[in-house]
C-alpha cells in the first residue's frame, strides 16, 4: 500500500457478515500519510494527559478525525476533510467544540500547526 492510497473502511465485520466484506464505497478517506500526520498531534497530546480519545468518520463529503478529553464527552475538536473546498477555501479545517473554525486551509500540516506545543521560557 502506497502512502497515497486510502486505507480500506471495510462494511459487514458483525454477526452475518460474509466471509470478504466490501469496502464502503464514494466515502472520503483519510490516506496514510495524513493519517500519520494527524495521528503523531494525537500522540504529543495523549503523552501530555490532555486528550484521551478519538473517532474517525468517513461520509460522504467528508472524513472527520475528533478528538475527545473523555469518550463520554463531545468532541474538543474536530479535523475535517472536505474535498468539495479544496480550490476555494481549502480542504482541512479544525472545528471547535462550539462549531466555531479555528483554523482552515489547502495543506494539512499548516493547519495542524495550531495543536503544535508552544515553546515555553524555563526559569532559571
Amino acid at each position: 500500500m502506497s502512502d497515497i492510497e486510502p486505507i480500506p473502511l471495510l462494511r459487514g465485520a458483525g454477526a452475518g457478515a460474509s466471509s470478504s466484506p466490501a469496502p464502503i464505497s464514494g466515502a472520503v478517506a483519510f490516506s496514510r500519510g495524513e493519517l500519520d500526520q494527524i495521528l503523531h498531534i494525537y500522540g504529543i497530546h495523549v503523552a501530555s494527559g490532555e486528550w484521551r480519545d478519538y473517532a474517525i468518520d468517513m461520509l460522504r463529503e467528508k472524513a472527520v478525525f475528533s478528538v475527545f478529553r473523555r469518550s463520554s464527552e463531545v468532541p474538543l475538536y474536530r479535523i475535517e476533510k472536505q474535498p468539495k473546498l479544496a480550490r476555494r477555501q481549502g480542504a482541512w479545517s479544525v472545528v471547535a467544540a462550539s462549531g466555531h473554525i479555528l483554523k482552515r486551509g489547502h495543506n494539512l500540516e499548516n493547519v495542524l500547526r495550531l495543536f503544535m506545543p508552544r515553546p515555553r521560557l524555563v526559569g532559571a
